[in-house]
């Protein structure tokens, strides 16, 4: 036994194994990610394992999906044996003369490989069986593409290192070809030899046989390191294909036919940084934690000199102003911007838009809504466009016709902007029918698949990356890729610019959007819409004072000089809709830069925004409405917003209290929801009515997740849940009060 137990400990695929956890720990945690990914506890809010267990390709799961996921896996198990083979070869010199040395150490490289292939296929067969409801047959198609993919990719690698070898054979050690003629010519020294020697006895051949490393004949130190150097220069070579195939197909990425699965292009981006990572620490050697903080400074260097920049633009908006043009971002200047004057102003002329909308036909005296969705990703978006398209079709188109004021936050605007898009197309006669089941299906597509594509091919790597819309020029990233996924997955009904809408939503032909961000710089609201809305950017009390505190800002208004009419209804979305990471913080053209992030760090629920337009307009709702609905979309049940946490562990007690406002951020504001809707009825005269449908999801413990992408199982459930009692319920209540 203990024979036995030696004999495997000395055998060399044991002893990379161990090698790699204790010099390559760096490099391990590439594939600890990939694994986290895949088993749904790394990015699980991202929807990251989708990417890897339910790749997209051409908009659909199939086997040319699978098959080029398989491909990129190939790729990135490569780039680890590359990558490991550069940094240890020196410790194995005896792996120089054997033939075809580099396919040699991958055979005996592949224990971790070989354990997530296993890993990856019980895993992804399980989620397209669970959650993409996939037949048998088809799953097992699936695993064959992949796997097809896979070993084509080896194939093709190993061909490629075949020929390295065996020409280089030919010409070096074919002429010399005794060790004895070796040492006559080329001395031994003492530098030749390597101290931290991998002591293995036996490994794995080229034909899959067990061999002693004693049997190989023991050539001169420097010629095998020679027969290594060579070995570097051409791995290093197929290291820089992934970059160049990443390269080549973000600059082509607006093809479909280029834009691979993303979980490929994950994959893809994760061999460059494994090989960036390592070549980093084979030349930097002892010098490697000093090599990484001088690293550090030198980009936040090129940050702080603007050489680069992570943050993206506003589509259609003017930057091209010098800084002393620029609209000036501070107190003073919003103060006077926004001044009691404009308040009044234009709370005057919305209540002229109300007199407009009132005046046409079957609207004396008709009940007026105000609609307000959660954030919340793809789930939300499905859910909120759901909802309202079925209690439009219930009431015969009275919710669409009586609803003055559309606002929110992320996932749930752009299903609600998308519902309002199909009618005014209906309006226009553009489509036959706004109630076509294909709309439902749109507002459902993937979303991340070109967003993950993108910063995995552009974002990153790609200098070859600028765009013209709208007349000005601008930089292409991931919130730009997100942008035409979503006008292609809408049949381009978002493909506008907002102003398109402005002088129907001034006729009260359409509800009036207000889309919302959070501006980063000091937590302020930004309001993007068409209508001037001064009258939503300070407290009313507050009229009188020479310090008001001006809690939000009218794009339009304060961005007058830039064309804002012209910015993008899809770039409005995006803002609205900027997850920390999966998207990038978008900065406009002020001084200094304002940046924007998701409305749903600020208001989750879009409840602030829609309970002061209420009461700013409580006069005219007195004299004019006799009921007033506001209809609150949401993804989460009021009563059941998070899972309580208990400190029962060590991580639990360390890591709670320093992220318990990120961690319970929805919480508060739907805890701060239910003072709004307590206090607001009391000033309407009773005549408001709250009416709050949720998503419901079959099972407590799995509902939804929070991304852009949505499995089948997900479509269905959240299908499903307007069905629910309590659901079914509020959906009487609002036909009744529509009547």
């Amino acid at each position: 036994m203990k024979g036995a137990l030696k004999s495997i400990y000395y055998f060399l695929p044991v002893q990379l194994l161990l090698l790699h956890f204790r010099k390559s720990q760096l490099l391990l945690s590439f594939w600890l990610i990939v694994v986290l990914t895949v088993s749904g506890h790394f990015a699980a809010h991202f929807g990251a394992s989708t990417l890897l267990l339910a790749p997209e390709y051409l908009g659909k799961i199939n086997f040319m999906s699978m098959f080029l996921l398989g491909s990129a896996f190939c790729v990135f198990m490569m780039t680890w044996h590359i990558t490991t083979f550069i940094m240890h070869s020196k410790r194995l010199p005896y792996m120089g003369a054997t033939r075809h040395a580099f396919t040699v150490y991958c055979i005996n490289n592949s224990i971790i490989p070989f354990i997530f292939l296993v890993f990856y296929s019980v895993v992804s067969f399980r989620f397209q069986w669970l959650n993409e409801h996939s037949k048998l047959a088809k799953i097992l198609w699936l695993q064959f593409g992949f796997y097809l993919g896979f070993i084509t990719l080896v194939l093709i690698s190993f061909v490629y290192f075949f020929r390295v070898s065996r020409d280089f054979f030919k010409t070096v050690l074919s002429t010399l070809a005794k060790p004895s003629r070796i040492r006559s010519v080329i001395p031994y020294d003492t530098l030749d030899y390597e101290l931290d020697m991998i002591p293995a006895r036996s490994f794995i051949t080229g034909r899959l046989k067990i061999s002693l490393s004693e049997d190989i004949a023991p050539y001169h130190p420097r010629v095998m390191n020679t027969v290594m150097r060579r070995h570097h220069r051409n791995v290093i070579f197929a290291a820089f294909f992934s970059y160049f195939a990443l390269l080549l197909m973000g600059a082509y990425m607006e093809l479909p036919f280029f834009r691979i699965p993303a979980g490929s292009g994950f994959l893809l981006l994760f061999s460059i940084f494994m090989g960036f990572v390592g070549a980093f620490k084979y030349f930097m050697k002892s010098w490697e934690a000093l090599g990484w903080i001088t690293f550090a400074l030198l980009l936040s260097v090129m940050v702080r000199y603007k050489l680069f920049d992570l943050r993206s633009i506003a589509y259609g908006l003017n930057y091209k102003t010098k800084v002393n043009e620029r609209p000036n971002y501070d107190y003073d200047a919003l103060r006077k911007v926004f001044t009691p004057q404009r308040f009044l102003a234009d709370k005057k002329k919305e209540e002229q838009r109300l007199d407009t909308w009132r005046t046409l036909p079957g609207k004396e005296d008709s009940t007026l809504v105000v609609i307000t969705t959660s954030g919340g990703g793809s789930r939300s978006a499905y859910w909120t466009f759901h909802t309202l398209q079925y209690i439009d079709s219930l009431s015969g188109g009275k919710l669409f016709n009586n609803t003055v004021l559309i606002t929110g936050a992320s996932g749930g605007m752009i299903g609600a902007t998308y519902w309002r898009s199909v009618h005014d197309a209906y309006q226009q006669k553009v489509i036959p029918t706004p109630y076509d089941s294909k709309y439902q299906d749109n507002i459902g597509k993937d979303l991340l698949n070109a967003i993950i594509f993108s910063l995995a091919s552009v974002d990153l790597i790609s200098p070859f990356n600028k765009i013209s819309i709208g007349g000005y020029s601008y930089t292409r990233d991931r919130g730009y890729a997100m942008e035409q996924e979503l006008i292609t997955n809408t049949d381009g009904l978002l493909d506008k610019n907002i102003g398109y809408f402005a002088d129907r939503e001034a006729k009260g032909l359409i509800p009036q959007l207000l889309i919302n961000g959070t501006i980063v710089n000091d937590g302020r609201k930004l309001m993007m819409g068409n209508q001037p809305v001064g009258y939503l950017t300070q407290p009313e009390y507050s009229l009188s004072s020479a310090t008001p505190p001006i809690d939000a800002v009218d794009f339009s208004t304060f961005f007058a000089g830039k064309d804002p009419g012209n910015l993008r209804l899809t770039s409005a979305l995006r803002m609205n809709a900027t997850f920390p990471y999966v998207l990038p913080v978008v900065r406009l053209p002020s001084e200094p830069y304002i940046n924007v992030m998701d409305a749903g760090l600020r208001d989750n629920f879009g409840a602030e925004v829609a309970s002061r337009y209420v009461f700013v307009m409580r006069d005219w709702i007195e004299k004019h409405i006799k009921k007033v609905i506001f209809l609150e979309i949401r993804d989460s049940r009021e009563f059941d917003v998070c899972a309580p946490s208990t400190e029962s562990t060590l991580s639990n007690m360390l890591v709670d209290p320093l992220f318990v406002i990120q961690n319970k951020w929805e919480v508060f504001q739907s805890y701060k929801l239910g003072y709004l809707k307590e206090y607001a009825p009391y000033f309407m005269n009773k005549k408001l009515h709250y009416v709050m449908l949720s998503y419901v999801p079959k099972e407590s413990n799995k509902s939804a997740a929070l991304n852009f992408h949505l499995t089948l199982k997900e479509k269905e459930d959240l299908y499903a849940s307007i069905f629910n009692k309590e659901n079914q319920k509020a959906v009487d209540t609002v036909l009744k009060l529509l009547k």
